[in-house]
């Protein structure tokens, strides 16, 4: 039986500034990396003693620092991944958020979503982020590892459940999984029938003891 934990990195510095994420690289706050002790020790507790465990993680500042945590304590080192990154917002990215908001252009309810034009130089569109982001996923599922971990962000979160349970691409345009910053998502693979459960989404009752201390 295979499972996949997939981390969304807990706090980081341009969540506090109200900055635009995407691949400005910002760094956890104490906040955040208290929290990335809670994820590693949540992962810890539910896999089992002894098994083989592979971890993968963007290669931002905000995720790298959160997969450390996770392995020091499986004992693995980090495969990184900038494919595993956020959306690319283009020139918008570590600009004040207000910036891109009176910028951006949403996508049609109806219509191309895929490729469209969100009108800020630069920026990704969703066909070549999903793109990205199902390519790295599929890769990472080619590999027999009953245990696997990936640190990404919380809006390519999204790719990575769809490429789990094989949605196609084009039909990707009105997905969305969201989930917290911090959060642990939790996918599992029998070996009978080879279904691909989503267990739970966005999981972050782990959190509970970070922000205790």
């Amino acid at each position: 039986m295979r499972t996949l934990y997939v981390v969304t990195h807990p706090e980081s510095t341009h969540h506090v500034e109200e900055v635009v994420g995407g691949w400005h690289d910002s760094k956890l706050t104490p906040a955040g990396v208290r929290a990335a002790v809670s994820i590693a020790q949540a992962l810890r507790a539910q896999v089992p003693d002894g098994a083989e465990v592979e971890l993968f993680s963007s290669d931002l500042q905000r995720t790298l620092r959160t997969a450390e945590e996770v392995a020091e304590l499986f004992g693995v080192k980090p495969i990184v991944d900038r494919r595993l990154r956020e959306k690319s917002y283009g020139e918008a990215g570590g600009k004040p958020q207000e910036w891109l908001d009176r910028r951006f252009v949403p996508p049609p309810a109806v219509g191309e979503r895929m490729d469209h034009d969100e009108g800020v130089q630069g920026s990704e569109t969703k066909a070549a982020w999903a793109q990205r982001v199902y390519a790295a996923t599929d890769e990472i599922l080619q590999n027999p590892c009953e245990h696997q971990v990936i640190v990404t962000h919380g809006g390519s979160l999204t790719f990575v459940v769809a490429s789990w349970i094989k949605m196609p691409i084009e039909s990707a345009g009105y997905a969305s999984f969201r989930a917290p910053s911090g959060s642990i998502t939790t996918l599992r693979e029998d070996d009978f029938f080879h279904n691909r459960q989503v267990v739970s989404l966005g999981n972050t009752l782990h959190l509970d003891s970070a922000q205790a201390g």
